[in-house]
């Protein structure tokens, strides 16, 4: 059955500029039932060495998971007498535009929203095998647990719980006009499938979980018509006479059961047998959160920070442009499908999150998935599979809950120390305009560690003046006396930073290229195919690219032999751009669902880029030139879960060069804390932005105040590197005149001051995971003002704080000074003590003097400022 249907939206050049948000399946929720002669009446389980888990038939019965050293405190637990694991049969459309993809599901066929427990077992052995004549657990073939693979990693005991969902009659419930559950209308039985269960200890602050759902119990070759999500979810379950046992078990369960669907609207004329139902394509997973419980995390976010009362989907894509800040996003969906995005869309999101509560939970996988918080007692996770794996975090205090998630995934390498000694001036235009530029750096006694030259490469001009870089390559008509360059810099300690992404175009056209990569990987057979087996040519803008097959056993080589070729010619670093934007129906070698691999694709970018940053670093080892300094560094913005274990460095992608909240300069801060948060250790943003706008009515352009405001902000990220965006000639730049200038510098040697404390946020992050910027909430858990702040303010480590200006013609900011600090707070430019938790002061804000606060009397501090003295900026 096709219950997946793409729509491609490249082409399209008149657009709705107001696009609703994309309809998929709502909150699901059922009975949940057991069978009192084979499941206990309350019981505590062991599960591993470390882990507890509690059945209680209070209520109508629930589960809850403690960790032995604290036994009062619930890890996660189920709503009593509510079902916890759902499935649901659902059309899906994907309508796909150059990065931009909205997830809709269409009709529902089925959805078992009750659930049973039929056993709760205890699996002490890695060899245990159950019985097939008794039990239904390999009935189902693949469903079993009982494979090596699913019970990898675990201390045992572990424990098993099985059972059946099944749909039957319910009462509509209707809430502000909205109704709370789908609701169904079915002739004939009721429809059931069996459902297994696993909690295994992986270790001492883990605990996985793994769901499974069999097929649904099809077995008449019966006509179902799908119910559209469409109108006033006015559909209701009929079930036949339900016979029970005295005790409370379904007798039907035993027997086989058909089902017919009937659609309660006559929109929808498609029809198809049960035959060709082969599954149920959505698995619901619901639990219990407290109401004034907050969730952090998911990944690099930029319009929230918390995000109780939202629906968070967990899909790799653009960031868009504007994400609902106006006029920008009005335009840009005009123009293009959906290009503005959403508060929701984000280069790489992550399905983990933590809470205010020290709960914390992440799923394993790459499938599409939405985390359902809009319930003030219960979260419901939705993943579009049949299966679904997980891990609960144990953690006493945030730092401690990503210092153990990170533990699993990975985190960062330490970055090289000249990344982080200066500035990393963003340039373009040729020899004579580096020299120059550098030039008027070393009047102004500039600390410089690189120039990233982001043109090094041949460059293709687009509709919007974005660029794309077609072939790895020294253009001599701009860089010519390239050597003469890399070795003049070197001589200062100065590295030279390039640009690379796993997009191929075309380049017939350009003449004196030394290789054409697209057609050595089209000759190679390394590139996406589309369902015709032919290279995958994908919309960018203007023309189509081809995107590297990242899947095969190939590419990775030749794709690093073309990175050494790069650094042969002096590169120590580069931009490892894209990665967000495999299509959802491309043929990959692998053979896997695209769907997945397209969440699974940045890592595997990053994975490549940083695979051949070990090779080279273990080549070189016993040289009689090895040296430290001369180690490699690549930054990309594309992510997913595991990318901290593979990029070494991020950055934040295109804002917009505006104020604005939702994709401005206030999201860089929202996307570096919330990145943070999810493991990402290392991030930074464009200083500036870098999407400008110069359209008849809308003109986005980056003033000089925004600039040297975001010159300030930047200046205590981990990498301060600038950009002269898509339109450098709309834009002020550092470099545009003495005022720029002297303030670049002057932010520079501020970054420089810090730089003794950034080395150390830089091994504990690559030894904890830690962040080197971080929101409040990781070291004030319990001051309920702190989880009110978004991009107000950040602290880097524990002992600075920074009040960044963040809105136009503002020269003063509010501090806000947390309680549970036993230090008072230090403003380094006027020496004034904040002494006072928990309070609020209006500060001071002149350009050039952005607010920052130490912690009075500690050792960072005192070096901060003295070192700001010896550079002449205190």
């Amino acid at each position: 059955m096709g219950t997946l249907k793409i729509t491609k939206k490249h082409h399209k050049h008149l657009n709705n500029p107001f696009p609703s948000t994309p309809r998929s399946l709502p909150f699901i929720q059922g009975r949940l039932l057991f069978n009192s002669q084979t499941v206990p009446p309350n019981k505590i389980f062991s599960v591993g060495k470390d882990f507890q888990l509690l059945w209680s038939i209070k209520n109508g019965g629930s589960l809850s998971i403690y960790h032995q050293s604290q036994p009062t405190k619930v890890l996660w637990s189920t709503i009593p007498g509510q079902a916890f694991v759902t499935a649901a049969l659902c059309e899906t459309e994907v309508k796909e535009s150059r990065g931009s993809f909205a997830i809709k599901d269409r009709n529902v066929y089925l959805v078992c929203d009750h659930q049973t427990i039929e056993d709760i077992r205890v699996i002490s052995e890695p060899d245990h095998h159950f019985d097939q004549d008794n039990d239904h657990d390999l009935s189902s073939g693949n469903m079993s647990f009982a494979q090596k693979n699913d019970l990898k990693d675990t201390q045992f005991p572990a424990l098993l719980i099985t059972g059946w969902l099944f749909n039957r009659r319910k009462k509509r419930h209707q809430e502000s006009g909205i109704y709370k559950d789908i609701q169904f209308e079915t002739s004939g039985p009721p429809t059931c499938a069996r459902y297994w269960v696993l909690f295994d200890q992986k270790n001492n602050n883990q605990i996985g979980f793994q769901v499974r759902v069999g097929p649904p119990n099809f077995e008449f070759q019966q006509r179902i018509s799908p119910i559209p999500l469409g109108r006033h979810w006015r559909l209701r379950w009929k079930l036949g006479k339900i016979r029970r046992r005295k005790l409370g078990w379904y007798r039907f369960f035993t027997r086989s059961r058909g089902f017919v669907a009937v659609s309660s609207s006559s929109d929808e004329e498609m029809e198809m047998k049960s035959a060709e139902l082969t599954g149920f394509n959505r698995v619901c997973i619901t639990y219990s959160s407290e109401g004034n419980e907050r969730f952090y995390g998911f990944g690099e976010q930029f319009s929230h920070m918390e995000f109780k009362g939202k629906r968070v989907p967990i899909f790799v894509q653009e960031q868009g442009i504007g994400r609902g800040d106006q006029p920008i996003t009005f335009a840009a969906n005009l123009v293009s499908y959906r290009a503005g995005g959403d508060w929701s869309t984000t280069y790489a999101p992550s399905p983990f999150y933590m809470t205010s509560k020290m709960r914390s939970l992440y799923l394993e996988g790459y499938d599409y998935s939405v985390f359902d918080m809009t319930r003030h007692d219960r979260v419901q996770i939705q993943i579009q599979s049949n299966s679904v794996r997980g891990r609960i975090l144990n953690g006493n205090s945030p730092s401690e809950i990503i210092e153990n998630f990170t533990e699993t995934i990975g985190r960062p390498p330490e970055l090289p120390k000249w990344i982080i000694s200066g500035a990393v001036v963003g340039m373009q235009g040729g020899t004579e305009a580096v020299r120059h530029v550098w030039d008027e750096l070393k009047d102004h006694k500039v600390p410089v560690s690189a120039f990233w030259l982001q043109d090094w490469v041949g460059q293709r001009e687009t509709m919007i003046g974005s660029q794309l870089w077609w072939n790895w390559e020294v253009d001599t008509t701009r860089y010519h006396g390239w050597q003469q360059l890399i070795n003049d810099l070197g001589a200062k300690n100065i590295k030279v930073m390039t640009y690379c992404n796993p997009c191929l175009a075309p380049i017939d056209e350009k003449p004196n290229q030394r290789r054409n990569l697209f057609e050595e990987a089209k000759k190679l057979d390394i590139l996406v195919k589309d369902k015709y087996g032919e290279p995958y040519m994908v919309p960018n803008t203007a023309f189509d690219v081809g995107m590297l097959d990242l899947t095969h056993p190939d590419t990775a080589a030749w794709f690093k032999q073309v990175l050494q070729e790069m650094v042969d010619d002096g590169v120590k670093g580069w931009m490892a751009d894209f990665g967000e934007g495999l299509p959802v129906d491309a043929t990959l070698y692998s053979g896997e669902d695209p769907i997945s691999a397209h969440n699974r694709y940045p890592e595997l970018w990053a994975q490549i880029n940083r695979e051949f940053v070990e090779e080279w670093k273990s080549g070189r080892a016993g040289k009689k030139r090895e040296d430290p300094e001369e180690a490699l560094v690549f930054f990309v913005r594309a992510g997913f879960r595991d990318s901290p274990r593979w990029g070494m460095l991020f950055w934040e992608g295109d804002q917009m060069v505006s104020w604005q909240a939702n994709d401005g300069i206030k999201s860089s801060v929202v996307g570096l804390l919330s990145s943070g948060i999810s493991g990402y250790a290392f991030n930074h943003s464009d200083i500036g932005g870098y999407c400008a706008v110069n359209l008849p009515f809308i003109k986005y352009h980056r003033s000089e105040e925004l600039l040297m405001r975001w010159m300030e902000l930047n200046t205590f990220t981990t990498v301060f590197r600038t950009h002269e965006g898509n339109k450098p000639s709309c834009n002020s730049q550092f470099y545009s005149n003495h005022k720029t200038l002297s303030h670049f510098a002057r932010c520079a040697k501020m970054y420089k001051a810090w730089y003794f404390y950034r080395i150390q946020l830089v091994k504990e992050a690559a030894r904890k995971g830690l962040p080197v910027c971080r929101h409040l909430f990781l070291h004030y858990p319990n001051d309920r003002n702190v989880h009110s702040l978004s991009y107000q303010q950040f602290l880097i480590g524990t002992e600075i704080l920074v009040v960044p200006v963040l809105d136009k013609g503002k020269k003063n900011v509010k501090a806000y000074f947390p309680e549970g600090e036993t230090c008072s707070w230090q403003h380094i430019w006027s020496g004034k003590l904040f002494k006072e938790q928990g309070s609020e002061a209006w500060v001071e804000a002149p350009v050039g003097y952005p607010p920052v606060f130490i912690k009075a009397g500690s050792n960072v501090g005192e070096t901060f400022v003295e070192n700001l003295r010896n550079l002449g900026i205190l």
